[in-house]
């Protein structure tokens, strides 16, 4: 059996601000490069990249529950 769970439109819309993004994109930037992360600075990017993924997820999610309607 199989639960529809109702997405608020207001958090289908919802995206990373973009210093949030910029910062994120600046410290895979600097791993990409080879620079060492500290640990903080390693665990905020899993974080926001898992944030970022999450709201993806969402959204992709809102668009197929749209086109199923």
């Amino acid at each position: 059996m199989s639960e529809v769970i109702e997405i608020p439109a207001e958090l289908t819309r919802f995206r990373l601000p973009n210093a949030v993004q910029e910062r994120l994109q600046r410290l895979l930037d600097r791993q990409d490069t080879g620079e060492e992360l500290t640990q903080a600075e390693r665990q905020e990017a899993e974080g926001l990249v898992e944030l970022a993924e999450f709201l993806s997820l969402i959204h992709l999610r809102s668009q197929r529950v749209t086109k199923q309607a």
